[in-house]
This record gives C-alpha cells, sequence and structure tokens, in this order.
C-alpha cells in the first residue's frame, strides 16, 4: 500500500495557507497552514474505493468529489504537510477495506417459542388491567 500511496500522494493538490487562531505576529506573517485537495473522481484509486468514498458521509468531501482537508496543527509547513498526508492516509486506509455483505438467518425454534410465551405472558398481563371483573 505504500507504493500506491506514494503515487497518490503526487495527486493530492497542498496549498499553503495562513494559520487561523492564537500565534502573535508570526500568524500573520507566515503561511504555515496546508490546505490539502484530493480529487477522488480524477485519481488513480481502483473504482471500488472511489465509490466507498464518495458515497461515505465525510462533510470534507465536496459535491464534486474533491476531499479537502486543512492541517494547521503545527507550526511549521513542513510538520502540517505531515500531518495532512497522514490524515489522508488514514481516510484511504479506511476505504480499502470492504465491508462485509450480512448473511441472512433466521431465528431458531427456541427463540420464536420463547418469543411467542413473553407475548402471551405481556397479553394476560395487559388483559387483567383492563378493569373487567368477571363474575
Amino acid at each position: 500500500m505504500a507504493f500506491l500511496f506514494d503515487r497518490i500522494a503526487a495527486e493530492a493538490q497542498l496549498i499553503s495557507i495562513r494559520a487561523q487562531g492564537a500565534g502573535g505576529q508570526n500568524v500573520n506573517k507566515v503561511s504555515s497552514a496546508i490546505h490539502l485537495r484530493f480529487d477522488i473522481p480524477a485519481s488513480s484509486l481502483p473504482d471500488a474505493m472511489k465509490e466507498r468514498l464518495l458515497h461515505s458521509a465525510d462533510s470534507r468531501i465536496t459535491r464534486d468529489g474533491v476531499l479537502v482537508l486543512k492541517a494547521q496543527q503545527h507550526r511549521t509547513r513542513e510538520l502540517n504537510r505531515q500531518d495532512a498526508y497522514d490524515r489522508l492516509r488514514a481516510i484511504l486506509d479506511a476505504a480499502a477495506i470492504e465491508p462485509l455483505q450480512r448473511k441472512a438467518t433466521r431465528p431458531t425454534y427456541a427463540s420464536r417459542q420463547r418469543r411467542r410465551e413473553a407475548k402471551s405472558l405481556r397479553s394476560g398481563i395487559k388483559q387483567m388491567r383492563s378493569g373487567k371483573i368477571d363474575g
């Protein structure tokens, strides 16, 4: 997967931007934050991975299928670049895992009997609450 990620990392577009938040004068001068944009449909990912990524409920993926990550946790551009690549790798690793198909099963005879018994007990309790008195 390392070779695949190196090729994919080359497809990502990195833009240096100014970081938000506290930092004094330095934050206003230095563009240390990294904006990583990864175009999923145009990438060289396998089609199954593309489908899983595009159909995920991740808010970082735009309608056009572009994954946008903003890394601004560190003070240096190099550390933020590495952080963005690490986060991209984690997202792609999660999409590489193919979900297991659910196998349909039937309830056992004993579990169906237990369910029916519980229903009849509950029905009897509710009938006793109705207030009808025989006699």
